[in-house]
């Protein structure tokens, strides 16, 4: 054989050797060890005691503002009924000296 067939065939060989690995590599199971899945749980648990009291602090802080925001409507309600009945009490003061005078 001539020194360009055998290059031929080696060529071709090597391309289907390496043909042959890729399709090994690409259909080779892949599965996780177990310190990968061990540290993707713990991430997953750091990550939830990150955020879940952040989200509790920030519901417990909205719902303690909407107590204060009813309590504070409520006040100023009183505060007014409060300054009217005062002025009805100096109506009825008044309108009571005038009438003991009278008589």
């Amino acid at each position: 054989m001539s020194k360009k067939i055998k290059k031929t065939i080696k060529d071709k060989d090597g391309k289907k050797q390496l043909l042959d690995k890729i399709d090994e590599e690409i259909n080779a199971e892949k599965n996780l060890d177990f310190r990968l899945l061990v540290a993707v749980y713990l991430s997953i648990i750091v990550g939830l005691l990150i955020i879940l009291p952040k989200i509790y602090i920030k519901n417990e802080i909205y719902y303690i503002s909407r107590q204060i925001s009813k309590i504070s409507s409520e006040y100023s309600v009183l505060k007014e009924e409060n300054r009217f009945l005062k002025q009805k009490v100096e109506y009825i003061k008044f309108k009571n000296q005038v009438l003991d005078t009278v008589f």
